[in-house]
């Protein structure tokens, strides 16, 4: 599952951007934006605002799944990971009670 990546090929290509046009303002170059596409790299959180400034889409949805696509690749391989997910979800839900 990169589903990021994915979302973020799509975007360049709809907008008719070029790989090396989108890493130049990302201040990357083309071949780790590349990774980005194919997965085989992440994305930092900035150049997760960035991109979705760039192409005018909503930062959040695109938050979610960049983030998204981290958890998948950290649990992808472990038996527990549904109740690793249901865990955290608690945390996440006791945290956000708390403030």
């Amino acid at each position: 599952m990169n589903r990021f990546g994915e979302k973020v090929r799509k975007l360049r290509e709809e907008h008719n951007l070029l790989l090396r046009h989108l890493a130049s303002k990302l201040d990357i170059d083309s071949a780790q934006l590349s990774k980005i596409e194919r997965g085989e790299r992440r994305a930092k959180r900035e150049q997760v605002l960035l991109i979705a400034e760039i192409f005018e889409v909503d930062k959040e949805d695109l938050l979610s799944l960049w983030l998204a696509t981290k958890v998948y690749e950290m649990l992808k391989d472990e038996d527990s990971a549904q109740s690793a997910l249901k865990v955290a979800e608690k945390e996440i839900t006791r945290k956000k009670k708390s403030r």
